[in-house]
């Protein structure tokens, strides 16, 4: 067992969603997934493994912030022999071009966090999306009819919710960046030192330049076409 999941050997599927919040994780595995039994509640963070389509898949919690995800990630890799990850998120639109409930497919993700400073001794290391997942996504968002608006792109993943200095994402934007949260750079890399597959697909739960925000029970419970985009991109 692992420290921080502590579920046994062959609790969890080769693919895993990933969502930031434990309570979506629920929600998703009682919605998407047939058979989906618990198989860990160790700090409140709940795994879940069930199929979908008759493929086993599982879904865990990984808490708010690169540091949490980053101690799910490394044991789902590590302990449990995980080959694809599929982070299924919240974030924040930083630019008009794209709206409140919009899709958004992480080609590659930025940073203002130290730790691929650290781990690359300054050097800037990009951290980008598995292309097999990636055009999976893509396609199965070209297929949806008459769902929400995607978009393919790049993200900001920032170390500070609340962020000291948030004028400083204006040059990001100016470069094309979509939306902010703050998962995906440090799961793109954590995935290529591992030598395995990794996707971000978020939803946009709030708007940083106009102000409109979703509630937390609709964060929560109806961000319903990332999932199944993740879910065909990686298992359809």
């Amino acid at each position: 067992m692992s420290t921080h999941i502590g579920a046994q050997p062959g609790d969890i599927a080769p693919t895993v969603l990933l969502p930031g919040d434990p309570l979506r994780a629920r929600w998703i595995a009682e919605t998407f997934l047939d058979d989906a039994r618990c198989y860990s509640e160790v700090r409140g963070m709940y795994g879940y493994t069930g199929t979908w389509q008759g493929h086993p898949v599982s879904v865990q919690g990984s808490g708010m912030g690169q540091p949490s995800m980053s101690i799910y990630v490394n044991e789902l890799f590590t302990d449990y022999d995980v080959q694809s990850i599929v982070r299924v998120g919240s974030c924040g639109a930083v630019t008009e071009d794209v709206a409140v409930r919009d899709v958004i497919i992480a080609s590659g993700a930025c940073t203002d966090s130290s730790m691929n400073r650290i781990a690359f001794h300054g050097l800037d290391y990009a951290p980008v999306a598995d292309f097999g997942l990636l055009r999976g996504a893509v396609e199965a968002a070209e297929r949806r009819e008459g769902g929400s608006p995607f978009h393919v792109g790049l993200i900001f993943s920032s170390d500070s919710f609340y962020a000291a200095r948030p004028e400083l994402l204006g040059e990001m934007v100016k470069y094309g960046v979509l939306a902010v949260e703050m998962e995906a750079s440090a799961l793109y890399t954590l995935a290529a030192k591992h030598g395995r597959r990794a996707l971000a697909i978020c939803t946009v739960s709030d708007h940083i330049v106009t102000g409109e925000e979703t509630t937390s029970q609709e964060r929560e419970q109806t961000f319903g076409e990332m999932v199944e985009i993740a879910l065909t991109a990686a298992l359809g």
